[in-house]
């Protein structure tokens, strides 16, 4: 069984920080390009960024500078370092374990709620 269990996340001031953490089993860690997508009330879910199997990152223009995605292959966990906060991060946030190949499948966690108050 698949699973990818984000946790990290609440209520936090602007220009707090937060680290959310994704632990994901039932599939090789090692070998998935990972990302962290948000999806805030009434919006639709948006990539915040993501890594490649050899640690290289992209990020939304919103988030460069303030957040990092990191991986620990042997702890088969993805981060995401959050500095900076404003009031627009507010959102519920979710990992995703992405494909190389036509025989894999996506999977997604189940998302944590990180919520910035002025």
């Amino acid at each position: 069984q698949v699973q990818l269990v984000e946790s990290g996340g609440g209520l936090v001031q602007a220009g707090g920080s937060l680290r959310l953490s994704c632990v994901v089993s039932g599939i090789t860690f090692s070998v998935r390009p990972m990302g962290w997508h948000r999806q805030a009330p009434g919006k639709e879910r948006e990539l915040v960024g993501d890594i490649s199997l050899g640690g290289t990152t992209n990020y939304a223009d919103s988030v460069k500078g303030r957040f990092t995605i990191s991986r620990d292959n042997a702890k088969n966990t993805l981060y995401l370092q959050m500095n900076s906060l404003k009031p627009e991060d507010t959102a519920v946030y979710y990992c995703n374990a992405k494909t190389v190949n036509s025989y894999q499948r996506e999977y997604w966690g189940q998302g944590t709620q990180v919520t910035v108050s002025e």
